[in-house]
């Protein structure tokens, strides 16, 4: 029997590979160059209009002096929908707005850059009408798609139309709004139903249901075709610039990225998907991805292993399919904690603790993997977050052994000495460290100074 699920109104994408004729290759490249050129003149226009009074034109002006380009100095605008040249100064103004936003609120965003061909080149359209196997564009006409309709499950209404090329392939998503069966959020029936999640770059993931730990090996796309790329590069750094050969080498090189996100988008999907409909409850932590990527010899492993995207397909995969999202404070101390009892290591601290793969904690003896120690820490963090009912709850070791402090604690003394003993004030007890999170149960060990 299925979870129950609802039909709500969602925006969803479809791509479509694209498979034109050479005259429409030639009308697809003049969309996405037209759409290029109106975006870097219309930057162009505003930090000339800045530069003199001080305020950027809105984006109304703009439209209108567009119109009065395309009749005086660029006729060739009139070869391409009108959509195309408007649709640039939206993605314009947009681009201002998140920039100035990012100074007053952040997060922080850069300044517009000018455009450069080749790259991310696309273009939005309207008015478009998808068939069995083509896809009507204005003043492009019928251009045949490399996948059927029926075959992707398309349905809705269609709102827009973005057309991209990489690596000399063209593609097109479309904005649909449609109604789509979402699944209700799923009941937690047992502690299995609760998973943490510990994303790393030596292992993709480790999983903990609180039985046991899964490790899902790193694909490493990227690291993989290094050789491959290295001899493209020195291939394409041989080629006279300007020569058709160079391009040739370009269009190679091209090909072998695109590959490779193919690879990572594919793993990363399968991954997501199995987790959104299988668990009920999945707990990740907010990492700083851009300032991983910062640290010294981790860029690339950073860059391969697509953490933020893989967060992101959780996120919105589990309002499909009905699985709950909980994400960690990202100053929680998952790795540095002890799940035994709850005492801090600071060994694996940062990134000089990235080299220690155990974890052993100095109170407990507790020795284990650290992700999957971190993935455990994680799955502890999101069952307090959701605060089951008595029948549901699972004790943590931390509280077992706060249970078992607390009743040799209150149990009766046996002599006058210990009853005398037992006045005094202890130094077992559980505190909070200064730095971590309220919510994380700190064990002080008895007779020795906290680690920090």
């Amino acid at each position: 029997m299925g979870s129950p699920s609802e039909q709500r109104v969602v925006m969803q994408a479809f791509r479509f590979e694209l498979d034109p004729n050479q005259v429409q290759r030639v009308l697809l490249a003049k969309s996405v160059g037209c759409s290029r050129f109106v975006y870097n003149w219309g930057l162009a226009e505003s930090q000339r209009d800045y530069e003199l009074t001080g305020k950027r034109p809105r984006l109304s002006e703009l439209k209108a002096r567009l119109v009065t380009l395309k009749k005086s100095e660029a006729p060739w605008l009139y070869e391409v929908s009108a959509h195309i040249g408007q649709q640039a100064l939206v993605d314009l103004n947009a681009a201002f707005e998140r920039f100035f936003r990012g100074l007053k609120d952040g997060p922080s965003s850069g300044f517009p850059r000018f455009h450069k061909k080749g790259e991310r080149d696309s273009a939005r359209l309207y008015e478009v009408t998808l068939e069995e196997r083509h896809l009507r564009l204005p003043l492009i006409g019928r251009v045949r798609l490399k996948e059927t309709r029926r075959a992707r499950g398309f349905e809705g209404q269609i709102l827009s139309a973005t057309i991209t090329r990489r690596a000399d392939r063209w593609f097109v998503a479309l904005a649909v709004e449609r109604e789509r069966s979402v699944v209700l959020p799923k009941p937690v029936r047992g502690g299995r139903d609760v998973v943490g999640i510990d994303l790393g770059l030596k292992s993709a993931a480790v999983i903990h249901d609180g039985k046991s730990a899964r490790t899902i090996p790193a694909q490493q796309a990227l690291r993989k075709n290094l050789v491959k790329l290295a001899r493209l590069d020195r291939q394409l750094a041989r080629k006279q610039k300007g020569s058709a050969n160079r391009e040739k080498a370009k269009l190679a090189r091209a090909r072998l990225y695109y590959r490779v996100s193919c690879q990572r988008n594919d793993f990363l999907h399968q991954l997501s998907s199995e987790l959104t409909k299988t668990k009920s409850v999945i707990v990740l932590e907010n990492l700083n991805v851009e300032g991983i990527k910062r640290g010294p010899h981790l860029g690339l492993s950073t860059s391969d292993a697509g953490l933020g995207e893989l967060r992101r397909q959780v996120a919105y995969k589990g309002e499909w399919y009905g699985a709950r999202l909980i994400v960690a404070d990202r100053f929680f101390p998952s790795t540095q904690l002890c799940s035994g009892c709850g005492v801090l290591n600071p060994q694996v601290k940062g990134l000089a603790g990235l080299k220690e793969r155990t974890f052993v904690c100095p109170a407990c003896g507790l020795e284990l993997d650290r992700d999957e120690n971190a993935a455990i820490n994680l799955r502890a963090y999101g069952l307090r977050q959701l605060q089951l009912p008595e029948g549901l709850r699972e004790v943590t070791p931390v509280e077992k052994k706060a249970l078992t402090s607390v009743s040799v604690r209150e149990a009766t003394p046996a002599s006058a000495k210990q009853e005398a003993t037992a006045r005094r004030p202890r130094n077992v007890g559980f505190v909070t460290r200064i730095g971590t999170p309220k919510d994380v149960p700190v064990l002080a060990l008895a007779g020795t100074s906290h680690p920090t």
